[in-house]
């Protein structure tokens, strides 16, 4: 890779790793309802310029639809206790849920070193499993696990929407996405929670929400979108391998999160797997797409 290319490629680990510390900085004022909706609606604006991608209406929703459920999740997870460095460790636990659901769904078996890799995987969530219920629920641990799986279960829709321009695609994510989002936040919010919290929103929860939306969304996925068109992914996902340890580094700097021996073991477990798994010579194309 061109010496640009990887500079890009960790400033997009960067922006997702710190952007769970902008996520816990705005569930403080808000709902993770509201502020799912505000990111979506944010990334949505593009698409009064942007072209309908060349896909059909009921895929383009399907992964609108899941990737509302993986944001939804992990922001509930963030504002029910769990630690910022430790979500962005769950969902990047989906690289494994995607290869045993391609196993499961499209039979694609994974080789023996991607099968020890999701082993070590999920020996590391076990072990994290264990430390559940001394700072957060044992609920809002598995509210954040299904933010993987929605993950994983998009890959396998992605897999279809070959030959085009990611910006178009998320911009029309984002506007589909509104649809269950407005539904999911008149229920469960109401309009006078949601006035209150819009009307009462900080400067910093208002440019944490942006940062979001732009940088996380928008900026991240277009540039990620455009360096797997330009290298093999075996090339260009190890780098998403850097998102927990960012994720954990700012949290640590900003809320000073610290992670007990078990935690901590579990989550570098997590991790190591994952990068097992990844870096396997021969990656079936789903591993590629994830």
């Amino acid at each position: 890779m061109k010496p640009i290319d990887i500079v890009l490629a960790v400033v997009v680990a960067v922006i997702w790793g710190v952007g769970f510390v902008a996520t816990r900085f705005a569930v403080d004022e808000m709902s993770a309802t509201l502020l799912t909706t505000l990111r979506f609606a944010i990334t949505a604006l593009p698409c009064l310029f942007l072209p309908r991608p060349k896909l059909s209406w009921g895929l383009i929703i399907a992964i609108s639809w899941l990737l509302v459920a993986q944001f939804l999740a992990q922001t509930y997870g963030l504002a029910h206790g769990v630690p910022a460095g430790l979500t962005a460790v769950i969902v990047q636990s989906q690289a494994l849920f995607t290869v045993a659901f391609a196993a499961i769904f499209l039979r694609e078996l994974p080789t023996r070193i991607q099968v020890l890799g999701i082993a070590i995987a999920m020996c590391g969530l076990l072990l994290i499993c264990f430390t559940v219920g001394y700072d957060f629920s044992v609920w809002a641990f598995s509210v954040s696990m299904t933010a993987p799986v929605s993950f994983a279960v998009s890959n396998l829709m992605l897999r279809r929407a070959q030959d085009v321009s990611m910006l178009d695609l998320f911009a029309w994510i984002g506007l589909l996405a509104m649809v269950p989002l407005l539904m999911v936040l008149w229920f469960v919010d109401g309009p006078a929670v949601t006035w209150q919290a819009l009307t009462h929103m900080s400067l910093l929860a208002a440019l944490c929400v942006l940062a979001l939306a732009v940088l996380g969304t928008t900026l991240g996925y277009w540039i990620w979108g455009r360096l797997l068109r330009r290298y093999s992914a075996a090339q260009v996902v190890p780098f998403a391998l850097l998102v927990p340890f960012f994720g954990a580094g700012a949290s640590s700097l900003v809320f000073g999160e610290t992670f007990g021996t078990l935690r901590l073991t579990g989550m570098i477990v997590v991790v190591f797997g994952i990068a097992v798994m990844l870096l396997s010579r021969r990656p079936p194309p789903l591993v590629e797409v994830a």
